[in-house]
């Protein structure tokens, strides 16, 4: 908590050269015509399939329309930004970032400052929150004597890939010759530090690590499930009957592998989404993080084992059918905290979910808006900043917000999650670390 309270209250006098960034800087868009293309294309594949194999999951629905190497949304499309799909915090204000990169020097200093500090990102976006926290690293690199810093990002997109390559290295990358390697692309940060990207966990470094997974597991593949008189059933994705170019859901008459395998027992809810890749991925990660040390910080619009059905598409920032044009729009599912918390098992500790918006105040959001304004006082900016840190740390229309949850090794929280009392900072850590 003392080098919490230490670094922020160096970081917040600092000015830096680009103090006031704005949505305009962060766009990317698509057009419609390539997108309805696109999607004619995915419902060609899609019904295909379906034609060839029966019905298919709402997690293989997912799964080719983001991520289908030729035809996935998040493969072809420009999704972020003002003239995409969806904005995420990184891309409205850059004092979300930087709050992140004390948090992360905060989470170094406390595990006793090893000689290794390894950033890994889970789907960077357009690289502003990793850029966001390289600068941070560079004001604050005095308190980072000893280590060297180096930079993983965990990115499935080609063309996400160059985008954040472009931000973080300007042209000091390459891309790998060779289908063996583990990074497929690799270079030197603007600030100097060597950055790598990677396809899957497995294939980062070991190593003490930070990592951050920020709005990532709300669109990993989830099934869904719903309570009949004769038990538990999963719901599909199939051709309608009366329309050979339309999809709906189906509920199938028998139990599933998925259906018989992925409920709790005392499951009290009628409707159910289950994620088992965010398991998966939340298994190991935890693992890593018991073995190397290190913390991850989850960040996504969730809840704690209450949602019933999340599953929702979002297309030029407005709600989309998730059936509809498939390619065409962003599909995610709210994250089951609770899920992940099991997931983690016994290897690490976790603290939260707590609100961004909580997260973000215990880590002087207000106070480091109010030097960001004054130092851009004058300044004319078609965006101005208190509007974009609203939308930063309140809740969405629909009223849902991001949760914020920590895992890590065996150290104090410090007040991003204790609001500086360290009062959640219970003794039922256990002795592997701890997950947030």
């Amino acid at each position: 908590m003392r080098a919490l309270n230490i670094l922020h209250r160096t970081f917040v006098q600092t000015t830096f050269a680009s103090s006031a960034r704005w949505i305009q800087s962060r766009r990317c868009s698509s057009t419609v015509t390539e997108k309805h293309t696109q999607s004619n294309a995915m419902l060609r594949h899609l019904t295909s399939k379906i034609k060839a194999t029966g019905p298919i999951s709402v997690s293989e629905y997912m799964r080719e329309v983001l991520t289908n190497p030729v035809l996935g949304y998040y493969v072809k499309n420009d999704m972020l930004g003002a003239d995409g799909d969806f904005i995420t915090s990184p891309e409205i204000s850059q004092i979300f970032g930087e709050l992140l990169g004390i948090w992360c020097v905060s989470e170094w200093m406390a595990a006793g400052k090893p000689k290794e500090l390894q950033l890994v990102e889970f789907g960077p976006g357009r690289g502003s929150l990793a850029s966001d926290i390289l600068r941070v690293f560079s004001q604050l690199r005095g308190a980072l004597m000893g280590t060297t810093p180096s930079v993983h990002l965990i990115e499935v997109s080609p063309r996400l890939s160059e985008v954040q390559a472009h931000s973080l290295t300007g042209s000091q990358n390459q891309l790998s010759s060779r289908e063996e390697e583990p990074a497929y692309r690799w270079g030197t940060t603007t600030t100097g530090l060597p950055i790598a990207w990677y396809r899957r966990l497995e294939d980062v470094p070991k190593g003490f690590s930070i990592y951050l997974a920020h709005e990532f597991f709300d669109a990993l593949p989830i099934h869904k499930f719903q309570k009949t008189k004769q038990g538990w059933r999963e719901m599909m994705v199939d051709i309608d009957p009366e329309d050979p170019h339309r999809l709906r859901f189906v509920l199938v008459p028998a139990p599933t592998l998925a259906s018989s395998t992925l409920i709790q027992r005392d499951e009290s809810r009628e409707h159910v989404e289950v994620c088992p890749e965010a398991g998966v991925v939340v298994q190991r990660l935890s693992g890593r993080i018991a073995e190397d040390g290190g913390a991850a910080l989850i960040a996504d619009y969730g809840h704690d084992g209450t949602g019933t059905d999340t599953f929702r598409g979002f297309r030029g920032h407005k709600p989309h059918d998730v059936l509809t044009a498939p390619g065409s729009a962003d599909l995610t599912a709210d994250v089951d905290f609770s899920y992940l918390r099991r997931m983690a098992g016994d290897q690490v500790a976790c603290l939260g979910p707590i609100t961004q918006r909580q997260f973000l105040q215990n880590m002087g959001i207000d106070v480091r808006l109010q030097v960001l304004l004054r130092n851009t006082a004058g300044h004319l900016n078609p965006w101005p900043a208190g509007p974009g840190i609203r939308h930063v740390d309140e809740p969405r229309e629909d009223g849902r917000e991001v949760q914020v949850l920590r895992h890590a090794c065996s150290w104090p929280a410090g007040s991003a999650f204790t609001g500086g009392n360290g009062e959640e900072e219970s003794s039922s850590t256990p002795p592997g670390g701890r997950i947030q």
